[in-house]
């Protein structure tokens, strides 16, 4: 899919091929690797899991990992969950927003949120110590938001600055375009921010039935790391999250299918220096046996930029005929994963007398 212009030019391109096809070693592990910490898993009666890792550090992170974000949007509300993510912090039925920011501040830790085409995800770093009181700050945001309409409107006045924003991160747009057609007529091709007007009108009752429709038991995860003990977090799970609805009338609402299409955007504009590129492939969700491979895959194609040193000697060959012939300002490959389907490719900022040579060699690597 692309974006091209004659003078600066943003370019998407997605081949209606299947995965690529790699050869993959296989073998069984003849020892357990060493200083790894197990990975505990369990589950609370109304369906919501809990997961952790001790390491046995000072320090911990914890957070709740939701499946609500863009993909379960439809044409209407697009953009209530990434709306519903900076109304966390704005205070509780317990604490006012200075309260709240107080007693993070205090503990020394750090809150933040981010919303994903998947998930939305609130999370905390603390000491190790202060687990409790995270859990405990965390189950209160979700649970006990306040949602007020005056920060309702302050919010939506930062939401639409924010947009603004991203316009001018290329990078960003060629992402939401490569989605667009990449998976076009289905919610994995709607942006995280919602249209203009979505956010000019989204009110305090659809973040609240946002909630109610999504924030349930089965669709939460709450996980943690460092020096975390797997049944203190059980016990804390269950204290603050044990009530919480594990189904609702009607069932839970059903991922949408999303359907990869091979196609191509091209955006021209001759007054931008470079044209900005994203070539991808249709790859794999999460749980698939062919994850790992991309993963690696994608390591071994790499990434390179012009302030990078090394030039030919660089460990991705890629990188090596990039450098040596001058053919792009920068590339990244990536491999972004869903839960049942994926993108699998590169980005790239080249000039325009280079681009088809660009083109050829990524192909040629692939």
């Amino acid at each position: 899919m692309s974006l091209a212009g004659r003078g600066t030019k943003v370019e998407y391109r997605l081949a209606h091929w299947g995965p690529p096809s790699f050869v993959v070693a296989r073998c069984t592990p003849t020892q357990i690797v060493l200083n790894v910490p197990e990975t505990k898993v369990s589950s609370l009666e109304n369906g919501l899991r809990v997961a952790s890792e001790d390491s046995g550090l000072s320090t911990c992170t914890v957070g709740l990992w939701i499946d609500a974000g863009s993909r379960y949007e439809n044409e209407k509300n697009n953009g209530t969950a990434h709306f519903l993510e900076h109304m966390a912090f704005k205070g509780t039925k317990k604490r006012s927003q200075l309260d709240l920011e107080l007693e993070i501040e205090n503990m020394g830790a750090h809150l933040n949120a981010y919303t994903s085409r998947e998930q939305t995800v609130y999370y905390a770093k603390a000491f190790s110590k202060d687990l409790p009181r995270a859990v405990e700050i965390l189950a209160d945001i979700i649970q006990n938001s306040t949602l007020g309409e005056a920060e309702i409107e302050r919010e939506r006045g930062v939401i639409l600055r924010e947009m603004q924003e991203v316009e001018t991160n290329l990078q960003e747009v060629v992402f939401d375009y490569l989605h667009a057609t990449a998976y076009q007529n289905t919610t994995l091709g709607r942006t995280i921010l919602g249209p203009t007007e979505n956010i000019k009108s989204i009110n305090r009752n659809d973040l609240v039935e946002y909630i109610t429709t999504h924030y349930k038991g089965p669709r939460i995860v709450l996980a943690a790391a460092g020096g975390v003990s797997h049944d203190e977090l059980l016990d804390l799970a269950n204290y603050h999250f044990g009530n919480l609805p594990s189904t609702q009338e009607g069932g839970m609402p059903a991922l949408p299918p999303c359907k990869f299409t091979g196609s191509e955007i091209r955006i021209r504009d001759d007054k931008m220096p470079l044209a900005h590129i994203a070539i991808a492939v249709e790859a794999v969700g999460w749980s698939h046996p062919d994850t790992i491979p991309l993963m690696v895959a994608n390591t071994l194609i790499g990434n390179w930029d012009r302030s990078f040193g090394g030039g030919v000697n660089l460990s991705s060959k890629l990188a090596q005929i990039t450098c040596h012939g001058n053919l792009c300002h920068s590339f990244q490959s990536f491999n972004t994963c869903y839960t049942d389907t994926g993108l699998w490719g590169l980005y790239m900022v080249c000039e325009q007398s280079t681009v088809q040579d660009m083109m050829h060699f990524v192909q040629r690597e692939w």
